[in-house]
């Protein structure tokens, strides 16, 4: 499994094609050194560097890319590569080579206590938004090079967020368009799915710094659940820094008459507690059998699959999914 990360490794910065590669789970410190792997097997990394990377991504026969960004909390073998096999496993079984799933890996903290865990976490979370902005200039740079505009590549990127992975993106985003990008970014993905966002519940409006996370998509998916208990404790956690507002992923976009026109608000609460009893916060794998989609997945590929987002109320770009 190809994957991207910018945890802490054991080894040198420098770049060496091919060496083999340990994390270093003692240093949770956001990197700014983005790393470019393949996972080999359990605990088996090799090094492929950047433009190597990509152009392995081309040459699969996979006729779109989605990037998983994790939520806070989740180390790579216990957590994210696990996720990640099971989404790869569900899209296959809907249509072979239509998605490849590639995670991308920000430094988790995996300290005892949850709310040591999550401060940490959304400083990481902040930190490793400029490695990943690297990273996308990387890309643009990658894009431009003679061979890639004569036969470009043709595959459509998608991301898929949960949790504290989307105020990685939103950060990312932010600082790209700061940094690089003249304040602007280029419409860069196909969908942009934010699946219990734990980002307040303004950030995709018009005039907020952030509301530059709409523009990098074709199609923005806020997938959220009012009973998220994850979330609720989220909330509280943040009123240590006078954050008041609610979350982006209990609520939905605040109002949605402020937010750009491509960005859709999905309601979950009819089945996240039943995928993901107690916490109702992981809801975006299998169903509550634990073998088949779950709704939330159908939901997704068929905006993968058709480039559009399914709402029944088009004009006010609302959706309830029930079976």
């Amino acid at each position: 499994m190809l994957f991207i990360t910018n945890r802490a490794i054991k080894q040198s910065l420098k770049l060496r094609v091919g060496r083999k590669i340990d994390f270093d789970f003692k240093n949770n410190m956001s990197s700014q050194s983005v790393y470019f792997c393949e996972r080999e097997g359990k605990d088996e990394y090799e090094e492929l560097g950047g433009f190597n990377f990509m152009a392995e991504l081309k040459k699969l026969p996979a006729e779109q890319i989605l990037v998983y960004i994790h939520g806070f909390s989740n180390l790579p073998e216990d957590d994210i590569f696990p996720r990640a096999q099971v989404l790869q496993k569900l899209f296959d079984k809907k249509q072979k080579n239509l998605v490849h799933v590639v995670p991308m890996i920000w430094p988790c903290d995996d300290d005892p206590g949850v709310i040591k865990d999550y401060w940490d976490d959304q400083k990481s979370a902040d930190a490793s938004a400029f490695a990943f902005s690297r990273l996308l200039e990387m890309f643009m740079e990658w894009r431009s090079q003679p061979q890639n505009e004569e036969a470009p590549c043709l595959k459509r990127i998608n991301i898929l967020a949960h949790s504290m992975g989307n105020r990685v993106v939103r950060e990312t985003l932010v600082n790209w368009a700061k940094y690089d990008r003249g304040g602007e970014v280029p419409l860069i993905f196909r969908n942009l799915f934010m699946v219990a966002a734990d980002i307040v519940n303004e950030s995709l409006e018009r005039g907020r710094e952030s509301e530059v996370v709409s523009y990098s998509a074709r199609n923005v998916a806020v997938y959220y659940a009012s009973d998220d208990l994850a979330l609720r404790a989220s909330k509280v956690a943040n009123l240590k820094n006078k954050v008041a507002s609610r979350r982006l992923g209990h609520t939905g976009p605040e109002d949605m008459s402020k937010v750009p026109n491509n960005v859709f608000a999905i309601d979950c609460d009819d089945f996240n507690t039943r995928y993901d009893p107690i916490k109702g916060h992981s809801y975006f794998l299998q169903d509550e059998g634990g073998r088949s989609p779950g709704l939330l997945f159908e939901h997704l590929y068929q905006a993968i699959q058709s480039g559009r987002v399914s709402v029944a109320d088009a004009v006010r770009r609302t959706h309830i999914l029930a079976k």
